[in-house]
C-alpha cells in the first residue's frame, strides 16, 4: 500500500498549532480537520518524538506511518528543497516501540 497524504495535508509536519492561525497554504483548508484535541494530541507525541530523535515532526510522522506492515512508500508532497530536507530522515528513522505505541494510541481518535 502507499498511501496518499501521510502528512494529513500538512497538519503533521507541526506548523498548525493551537491558538495559532494556519499558514497560508493550498492544503490549509484540508488541515483544518484535524485542528481538534485529537489532532493536537498527536503533534505532542510527535513533538516529543522530534525532539528525542533530533529530527522533525514530519520524519518522525513519516516513520511512524512505515512502521505498518502493509506500507511499502508513503507518497509526500514537499514543494521546497527545505521541505523535502525536512522528510528525508524518515527513511532512516526508527521509532522504539514505546513511541510507536504511544501515536497509535494518541491517534485512535484522530
Amino acid at each position: 500500500m502507499i498511501p496518499y497524504s501521510p502528512l494529513a495535508a500538512g497538519f503533521l509536519t507541526g506548523k498548525y498549532r493551537p491558538g495559532r492561525p494556519p499558514p497560508k497554504s493550498a492544503r490549509a483548508g484540508r488541515a483544518r480537520q484535524y485542528m481538534n484535541s485529537p489532532g493536537f494530541a498527536v503533534l505532542e507525541a510527535l513533538d516529543a518524538g522530534a525532539e528525542a530523535h533530533n529530527t522533525t515532526q514530519a520524519a518522525v510522522a513519516l516513520a511512524w506511518g512505515m512502521t505498518r506492515p502493509a506500507v511499502t512508500a508513503p507518497i509526500i508532497g514537499e514543494t521546497s528543497p527545505e521541505q523535502l530536507a525536512d522528510l528525508l530522515p524518515a527513511a532512516e528513522l526508527t521509532l522504539s516501540e514505546d513511541e510507536v505505541t504511544n501515536l497509535d494510541r494518541v491517534s485512535a481518535s484522530f
